[in-house]
């Protein structure tokens, strides 16, 4: 499904495999964001699916668990984010996200009017 790279939107079915191969982490969810989906554990951000490759958030656990994996943009104009290859690897992946956890920033206070 190539169209020449820029601005193709993921599919609802590599999300749903993702969500699958992480459905062993509780509170899992995701928000669908301009064709892209961001993925929240625990109501934090840990990465999301940008052109159906699954990115995380390059946290220092992260890039000790995955020394090889490249440094992608989501999206123009974003911050650099970690390709998460061993997308099958549904122990690796939680591992990975418990071990991101602690070192994500906490969710934004939702502001009271």
């Amino acid at each position: 499904m190539q169209n020449g790279g820029a601005g193709m939107a993921s599919s609802k079915g590599y999300l749903d495999f993702v969500l699958e191969q992480l459905s062993s982490l509780d509170d899992i969810t995701y928000k669908a964001m301009m064709g892209e989906f961001i993925i929240y554990f625990r109501e934090k951000i840990v990465g999301g699916i940008y052109d159906d490759r699954f990115l995380v958030k390059p946290t220092k656990a992260a890039i000790e668990m995955m020394p090889e994996a490249s440094y992608e943009l989501p999206y123009e104009g974003a911050k650099e984010m970690l390709l998460v290859d061993d997308i099958d690897n549904r122990e690796f992946l939680t591992k990975l996200l418990e071990a991101m956890y602690d070192e994500l920033p906490a969710p934004k206070k939702k502001k009271m009017q």
